[in-house]
């Protein structure tokens, strides 16, 4: 049994019994999912809004809090944190090739290059948008790109700052999901995707296995944008388990909390605070207790206050409103609700990270049943991205 495949087991068994925390949608309750634990309930609500931001900014400080509600937080901390930071090697770029590339991507790019191992292989570009990667990748390690995407201005802009640039970029104008895809993978290739989304990433290292290709690095993301409504799990490891993740699940390992100033926390609880009260108003005029999304919504409208959102979201949903509605009422009720879902919020933090790493070990657990030694690390500092974790995997007959 390989470490990562020991480690993914590790983890799986503190995921599983400790889901009542972390799987269930907060939006979707009326109170608190802990009722049976009163106490654990009083805590939360004793929480001010202040001590409430300082645990989302510090997970180890949400450890050491939670710990005496949930006995494994400080080993699914510890289990999460065992992603060492990658050897990087300084690699120039000719100057002008950050062009037209925001400031943070070209960190981005240029950290996550740092880490590849020079190989001496061409290059396959996955979801290249405009080759921004590639262009780094052809520079800095002399060696032909395949960039393959599936927008074709995309392919076209690239293509024209390639000749510019005077690089060997060949780009694929072809659908990731294609069969015509697959010709752009070749087992002498060193194949990369960066922050390609859900089933893109795991698409591409499928079909690099099947075709025995040499190498493939990636940093996954977006793990939610899958086209199953389950997510589907790669290794024998992960077929195993009792986990069943729904894209809602799925998205937890990106709700990475941000330090906001007051005018922007305070826009978020005028409309999270609408969005729960009128919930609350619908599932009683139905007479029903299904949570009801909402569209997206102008900002401006918040504005015009709790009624007139109500207005706004009864008639994109198809809902007649009586004349005695109570709106303040129904307004102090969000409110309430507002406290408790921010309150499971950041319980759910606890698993946000661990939940991330048992997606990426079932990636290595696959590669590496497939005869891949894999490596996993992390290619930056998470300033630069929190979808920092680069898997890299090479064939054991390299």
């Amino acid at each position: 049994m390989s470490n990562y495949v020991e480690l993914f087991h590790r983890l799986d068994a503190l995921l599983v019994s400790n889901c009542q925390f972390w799987q269930f949608m907060p939006f979707a309750e009326r109170g608190f999912v802990w009722q049976q634990n009163p106490q654990f309930c009083q805590w939360l609500m004793s929480i001010d809004d202040s001590q409430l931001q300082l645990l989302s900014q510090d997970i180890h400080a949400l450890t050491t809090a939670l710990l005496p509600w949930i006995k494994d937080a400080e080993q699914l901390t510890q289990i999460a944190a065992e992603v060492s930071p990658l050897v990087r090697t300084e690699r120039s770029v000719p100057q002008g090739f950050d062009s037209g590339i925001p400031g943070r991507k070209w960190q981005q790019i240029t950290a996550f290059n740092e880490v590849l191992p020079r190989l001496g292989l061409p290059w396959l570009e996955w979801c290249a948008g405009k080759g921004y990667l590639g262009r780094v990748l052809a520079a800095s390690h002399q060696q032909p790109v395949t960039s393959l995407e599936w927008q074709q201005q995309l392919c076209v802009d690239g293509e024209q700052a390639a000749k510019q640039l005077q690089l060997d970029i060949n780009f694929v104008h072809a659908d990731a999901f294609s069969i015509e895809s697959n010709t752009a993978i070749v087992q002498q290739q060193h194949a990369v995707a960066l922050h390609a989304c859900g089933d893109l990433h795991v698409s591409l290292l499928q079909r690099v296995a099947a075709k025995k290709g040499a190498a493939v690095s990636i940093s996954p993301c977006c793990y939610h944008l899958i086209r199953q409504s389950h997510y589907q799990p790669m290794s024998t490891a992960a077929k195993t388990s009792a986990l069943v993740l729904s894209k809602h699940d799925l998205r937890l390992p990106l709700q990475e909390t941000v330090t906001a100033g007051n005018r922007v926390r305070q826009l978020r609880f005028v409309e999270v605070s609408f969005r729960l009260g009128f919930d609350l108003l619908q599932r009683e005029l139905n007479q029903t207790d299904t949570y009801l999304a909402v569209p997206n919504v102008q900002k401006a409208l918040l504005t015009q206050g709790f009624e007139a959102f109500c207005q706004w979201a009864a008639a994109k949903k198809g809902l007649d409103l009586p004349l005695n509605i109570d709106f303040e009422y129904w307004q102090r009720q969000g409110e309430q609700r507002f406290a408790i879902t921010e309150r499971m919020e950041l319980v759910r933090q606890l698993f946000r990270r661990p939940l991330e790493m048992w997606l990426v070990l079932d990636r290595a657990c696959f590669l590496e049943e497939q005869g891949y030694n894999v490596v996993i690390g992390s290619f930056c500092d998470k300033p630069i991205t929190p979808r920092n974790v680069l898997i890299h995997a090479e064939r054991g007959d390299l």
